[in-house]
């Protein structure tokens, strides 16, 4: 049986920082070009259409889909980490996943309380992770490993 190691807080907060830094060189120049600058010193907090999809709506889209087909997102994979169900190991379903991306909106609510839980959990889990019945575990291997459940 596969020894499970469960992702920590920093190596989770370095993939986040690779997946944003990563959005970001794709959704500010489209922002540039569609709003110019006045985006960018506006007062508005709101800009219309492109705004909304190009900052929430995009971004949902293409997280939920790397998580669906590959159980990570770029920088997951780049940190050689992986999205597994907490009670079989096996891949999660579409449901969790969705679940878990709503999750974090909780998590980060109360001053991102649920976020730096991972720091501090046993098995490392948010409280997105606990929502959606998830966890996060290095692994060199493509697909989820199987293991037994601690309790």
């Amino acid at each position: 049986m596969h020894e499970l190691e469960y992702a920590g807080f920093w190596i989770r907060a370095g993939a986040s920082l690779i997946d944003t830094i990563l959005i970001l060189m794709i959704i500010l120049p489209m922002l540039a070009v569609i709003y110019g600058p006045d985006y960018w010193v506006g007062e508005s907090i709101y800009f219309g259409f492109w705004d909304v999809m190009l900052n929430y709506i995009l971004p949902a889209i293409a997280v939920i889909v790397f998580w669906i087909y590959k159980s990570a997102t770029p920088g997951k994979m780049a940190t050689k980490l992986m999205i597994v169900d907490a009670e079989t190991g096996g891949r999660p379903s579409t449901s969790q996943f969705i679940g878990r991306y709503l999750g974090y909106y909780i998590s980060m609510i109360p001053l991102f309380l649920g976020i730096i839980w991972v720091g501090f959990d046993k098995r490392k889990q948010g409280w997105h992770d606990k929502l959606a019945g998830t966890v996060v575990i290095r692994s060199n291997k493509a697909e989820p490993v199987k293991f037994r459940s601690p309790v």
